[in-house]
């Protein structure tokens, strides 16, 4: 199974450089092997408010891409966070070295506690915590 963080996401709602690769990423794989987490859902929420406030997004922009994002997660895997989790991503934070910040860790640790296959990032700094601490993390959109 493959965990997605909300940078890996964005693309396909939001027009960016990336959106046409990460388009053709989606439609090569099955769906049954893709996977998000509730935490996903928030931080795209959260992406989409601060795009409103900062005037980037008009709230039927907002409104089109929360609707399209719901509508395409559907068919995805969905984790809640455990206390387990939590508890990972602190040890995460807690090696400092890695620069992991609460919510990036958050991810890094859900996928682990699952025995996810490959954790599909395009945010830099995850990627090379997660390559740190011996995580299988993927920043490749091919």
């Amino acid at each position: 199974m493959r965990y997605f963080d909300t940078s890996f996401l964005v693309p396909l709602f939001l027009s960016e450089p990336t959106s046409a690769a990460i388009q053709s990423f989606f439609s090569a794989h099955q769906r049954e092997e893709l996977s998000i987490s509730h935490w996903t859902k928030v931080e795209f929420s959260s992406l989409l408010a601060v795009k409103q406030r900062m005037n980037s997004l008009d709230a039927q922009a907002t409104r089109s891409a929360a609707t399209h994002f719901e509508e395409a997660v559907r068919s995805f895997a969905l984790f809640l966070p455990t206390i387990s989790d939590f508890e990972l991503a602190r040890t995460y934070i807690a090696n400092f070295d890695t620069g992991l910040r609460g919510g990036d860790a958050l991810h890094l640790a859900i996928a682990h506690n699952r025995d996810i296959e490959t954790i599909h990032s395009l945010d830099k700094k995850l990627l090379r915590a997660g390559r740190m601490l011996g995580l299988p993390v993927s920043g490749d959109v091919r």
